[in-house]
């Protein structure tokens, strides 16, 4: 952990650690996720173990041995995860289960129960529809007997979704956000796994699941954003896996629910990432397009790039050394700077996290050498 120039090292063990930390809502809590190789009936076997560190205490505390896709609790200090399909809850003394048959969820805004989706299944006339549905907690999680009561079918998704002249079987459904006004939901749509890495689709649903919406291909590589404050969601539109090239990755801002959209990148460049500022203005990663290289120095590297909505003013605010590229941006609203990774190519592992002025102003080298971060809620 770093905190303006003092870093505390939390963790005493080498490990593998295959995912950012996670930081609960009032940011006195810590969870990470410690991949783990153990002997069982003499078979190696890898756990993803959860634990959670308290900044207060300085204490760890492994909250499961084998979980996934943990997430907090948006107004209290409990975690969900999954394991094997099953959805649970922990209070770091006990877990309790929640719902069967979950592929990916997300809490509701008011923390009192969840949006999940149970996947499409093989049967022998075909697949089945992906459903979406709403979980309630709001008599409390602790006393649960009947795993299926507090489940109710929120939206059952067509088996085929269909933007312009791309169609991709609906098997999933997962990555859900709330809009600011916690009105709208956004999630992928994805085909079978290998697919799923060239082709998903963007969706919308109305919070009263009235409303369902289509709103472009894109790739799961990228996660689509919503304004602080406004119903715009951001995203980077197009398929194809980056190995196929560096090329139709459009940065798209489309306001719901009129859907009116507008794309944001220019002729022969594509988009890495991106950040809100605000509600107007978005800080991008961009390169100029390209094939493919299997030599990494061939690839192109990024730049970082201001711009706006009003007059679609843009504006290049990084200029890395030839050898490296920018890469991951991230606006810090609370001390108005922005953080990005300066690395040596787009898939490389680990760089350098500098910070600047949202204008690139100022810009200093904070960390060296590092891999998967987060920030604290307070920063």
């Amino acid at each position: 952990m770093k905190i303006d120039d003092k870093e505390e090292v939390l963790t005493v063990e080498k490990a593998t650690y295959p995912y950012p930390p996670l930081w609960s809502f009032d940011g006195n809590l810590l969870l990470y996720q410690k991949e783990v190789e153990e002997l069982v009936n003499e078979h190696k076997q890898t756990s993803n173990q959860l634990w959670v560190y308290d900044m207060k205490t300085k204490k760890h505390s492994k909250i499961f041995y084998d979980g996934r896709n943990p997430k907090w609790s948006p107004t209290e200090n409990i975690v969900a995860f999954s394991d094997g399909g099953v959805l649970n809850v922990s209070d770091f003394k006990k877990f309790y289960n929640i719902a069967l048959g979950v592929n990916d969820y997300e809490w509701q805004p008011d923390g009192k129960g969840f949006i999940a989706s149970s996947s499409a299944s093989l049967r022998p006339d075909g697949w089945t529809n992906p459903v979406l549905y709403t979980i309630s907690i709001a008599n409390g999680y602790q006393n649960i007997g009947n795993l299926t009561k507090n489940a109710t079918e929120f939206f059952v998704i067509p088996k085929e979704v269909v933007k312009d002249d791309v169609k991709v079987p609906s098997i999933n459904a997962e990555s859900f956000a709330y809009s600011s006004d916690k009105q709208w939901i956004s999630f992928f749509v994805t085909p079978t796994a290998s697919w799923a890495m060239d082709s998903d689709m963007l969706c919308v649903i109305s919070v009263d699941g009235k409303e369902f919406e289509v709103l472009d291909e894109v790739i799961w590589a990228f996660t689509p954003k919503w304004a602080y404050s406004e119903n715009l969601l951001g995203y980077i539109a197009g398929g194809g896996r980056i190995v196929f090239g560096f090329k139709n990755k459009n940065l798209k801002v489309t306001e719901i629910s009129t859907y009116h959209s507008i794309n944001l990148t220019p002729k022969n460049y594509a988009e890495m990432d991106f950040s809100w500022v605000n509600d107007s203005s978005l800080i991008v990663s961009r390169v100029k397009e390209s094939e493919w290289s299997n030599d990494a120095e061939k690839r192109p590297k990024a730049s970082l790039y201001f711009l706006t909505l009003a007059g679609q003013k843009q504006l290049k605010i990084t200029t890395p050394p030839k050898n490296k590229g920018d890469y991951k941006p991230e606006y810090l609203p609370s001390i108005d700077k922005i953080t990005w990774l300066r690395k040596s190519d787009f898939v490389s592992a680990k760089g350098d996290l500098w910070v600047a002025d949202i204008d690139g102003g100022n810009a200093n080298l904070w960390i060296r050498d590092i891999g998967l971060y987060t920030f604290s809620p307070s920063e």
